[in-house]
Protein backbone atom coordinates (compact mmCIF):
# COMPACT_ATOMS: atom_id res chain seq x y z
CA UNK A 1 0.00 0.00 0.00
CA UNK A 2 1.39 3.06 -1.14
CA UNK A 3 1.61 6.75 0.75
CA UNK A 4 -1.15 9.04 -0.19
CA UNK A 5 -0.33 12.37 -1.71
CA UNK A 6 1.02 15.17 0.52
CA UNK A 7 -0.90 18.31 0.84
CA UNK A 8 1.97 21.25 0.01
CA UNK A 9 1.82 23.67 2.76
CA UNK A 10 4.23 25.23 5.33
CA UNK A 11 4.65 22.74 8.15
CA UNK A 12 4.48 24.80 11.62
CA UNK A 13 6.08 22.03 14.00
CA UNK A 14 9.73 23.31 13.83
CA UNK A 15 10.84 20.02 14.83
CA UNK A 16 8.64 17.63 11.67
CA UNK A 17 9.77 20.81 9.46
CA UNK A 18 13.78 20.04 10.45
CA UNK A 19 13.24 16.18 9.91
CA UNK A 20 11.09 17.18 6.34
CA UNK A 21 13.99 19.53 5.10
CA UNK A 22 16.73 16.83 5.60
CA UNK A 23 14.96 13.92 4.36
CA UNK A 24 14.25 16.29 1.15
CA UNK A 25 17.08 17.38 0.81
CA UNK A 26 19.48 14.41 0.88
CA UNK A 27 16.34 12.56 -1.95
CA UNK A 28 17.16 16.17 -4.07
CA UNK A 29 21.14 15.61 -3.35
CA UNK A 30 20.42 11.65 -4.36
CA UNK A 31 18.21 12.98 -7.76
CA UNK A 32 21.08 15.48 -8.43
CA UNK A 33 23.84 12.54 -8.76
CA UNK A 34 21.39 10.64 -10.76
CA UNK A 35 21.15 13.05 -13.46
CA UNK A 36 24.35 13.71 -13.67
CA UNK A 37 25.76 9.94 -13.63
CA UNK A 38 22.60 9.01 -16.01
CA UNK A 39 22.36 11.77 -18.28
CA UNK A 40 26.07 12.59 -18.43
CA UNK A 41 24.96 16.18 -17.00
CA UNK A 42 26.53 19.03 -15.01
CA UNK A 43 24.49 19.87 -11.72
CA UNK A 44 24.58 22.25 -9.69
CA UNK A 45 22.59 22.35 -6.51
CA UNK A 46 22.33 24.46 -3.92
CA UNK A 47 20.51 24.63 -0.87
CA UNK A 48 20.20 27.10 2.11
CA UNK A 49 18.22 26.01 5.49
CA UNK A 50 16.20 28.35 7.12
CA UNK A 51 19.19 28.69 9.61
CA UNK A 52 21.33 30.20 6.62
CA UNK A 53 23.51 26.44 6.33
CA UNK A 54 24.85 25.99 2.84
CA UNK A 55 24.08 22.83 1.38
CA UNK A 56 25.43 22.04 -2.32
CA UNK A 57 26.12 19.47 -4.97
CA UNK A 58 28.24 19.84 -7.80
CA UNK A 59 28.93 17.50 -10.48
CA UNK A 60 32.72 18.28 -10.92
CA UNK A 61 33.64 19.13 -6.87
CA UNK A 62 33.92 23.03 -8.23
CA UNK A 63 30.67 24.60 -7.88
CA UNK A 64 32.58 27.69 -9.12
CA UNK A 65 32.81 26.73 -13.00
CA UNK A 66 29.41 25.33 -12.89
CA UNK A 67 28.25 28.63 -11.41
CA UNK A 68 30.81 30.41 -14.17
CA UNK A 69 28.92 28.46 -17.41
CA UNK A 70 25.17 29.79 -15.80
CA UNK A 71 26.77 33.52 -15.61
CA UNK A 72 27.86 33.24 -19.45
CA UNK A 73 24.80 31.42 -20.34
CA UNK A 74 22.13 33.86 -18.71
CA UNK A 75 23.90 37.04 -20.15
CA UNK A 76 23.93 35.76 -23.53
CA UNK A 77 20.08 35.16 -23.02
CA UNK A 78 19.38 38.64 -21.40
CA UNK A 79 21.58 40.27 -24.06
CA UNK A 80 19.49 38.44 -26.52
CA UNK A 81 15.90 39.51 -24.82
CA UNK A 82 17.53 43.12 -24.39
CA UNK A 83 15.86 45.89 -25.98
CA UNK A 84 16.99 48.15 -27.92
CA UNK A 85 18.14 51.58 -27.14
CA UNK A 86 18.16 53.88 -29.78
CA UNK A 87 16.48 56.77 -28.00
CA UNK A 88 17.92 59.46 -25.91
CA UNK A 89 15.57 58.62 -23.66
CA UNK A 90 16.27 55.05 -23.37
CA UNK A 91 19.99 56.50 -22.79
CA UNK A 92 19.51 58.25 -19.74
CA UNK A 93 17.07 55.72 -18.65
CA UNK A 94 19.86 52.93 -19.12
CA UNK A 95 22.29 55.91 -17.65
CA UNK A 96 19.87 56.14 -14.32
CA UNK A 97 19.81 52.69 -13.67
CA UNK A 98 23.35 51.96 -14.25
CA UNK A 99 24.35 54.79 -11.73
CA UNK A 100 21.95 53.46 -9.17
CA UNK A 101 23.64 50.02 -9.76
CA UNK A 102 27.16 51.69 -9.15
CA UNK A 103 26.04 53.22 -5.65
CA UNK A 104 24.62 50.09 -4.39
CA UNK A 105 27.75 48.09 -5.74
CA UNK A 106 30.07 50.61 -4.22
CA UNK A 107 28.10 50.86 -0.70
CA UNK A 108 28.31 46.98 -0.54
CA UNK A 109 31.97 46.95 -1.16
CA UNK A 110 32.12 49.47 2.06
CA UNK A 111 30.31 47.43 4.02
CA UNK A 112 32.32 44.02 2.96
CA UNK A 113 35.30 46.45 4.21
CA UNK A 114 34.08 46.86 7.49
CA UNK A 115 33.07 50.60 6.98
CA UNK A 116 29.58 52.28 7.20
CA UNK A 117 28.13 49.72 9.20
CA UNK A 118 26.45 51.51 11.71
CA UNK A 119 23.54 52.08 9.42
CA UNK A 120 23.17 48.53 8.77
CA UNK A 121 20.05 46.67 11.04
CA UNK A 122 20.78 43.81 12.67
CA UNK A 123 19.09 41.23 9.74
CA UNK A 124 21.12 42.82 7.06
CA UNK A 125 24.30 42.13 9.42
CA UNK A 126 23.16 38.77 9.76
CA UNK A 127 23.20 38.83 5.81
CA UNK A 128 26.75 40.09 5.51
CA UNK A 129 28.31 37.95 7.54
CA UNK A 130 26.38 34.90 5.71
CA UNK A 131 27.87 36.49 2.36
CA UNK A 132 31.18 36.46 3.88
CA UNK A 133 31.39 33.24 5.32
CA UNK A 134 30.32 31.51 1.83
CA UNK A 135 32.71 33.53 0.32
CA UNK A 136 35.39 32.73 2.99
CA UNK A 137 34.34 28.73 1.42
CA UNK A 138 34.22 29.27 -1.79
CA UNK A 139 38.03 30.82 -1.95
CA UNK A 140 39.13 28.10 0.17
CA UNK A 141 37.32 25.64 -2.12
CA UNK A 142 39.17 27.50 -4.97
CA UNK A 143 42.48 26.91 -3.46
CA UNK A 144 41.85 22.92 -2.73
CA UNK A 145 40.98 22.74 -6.46
CA UNK A 146 43.76 24.29 -7.43
CA UNK A 147 46.32 22.41 -5.18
Amino acid sequence: MGRGRVQLKRIENKVNQQVTFSKRRSGLLKKAHEISVLCDADVGLIVFSTKGKLFEYATDSCMERILERYERCSYVERQLKAPALESPGSWNLEHAKIKARLEVLQRNQRHYMGDDLDSLSLKNLQNLEHQLDGSLKKLRSRKVCFV
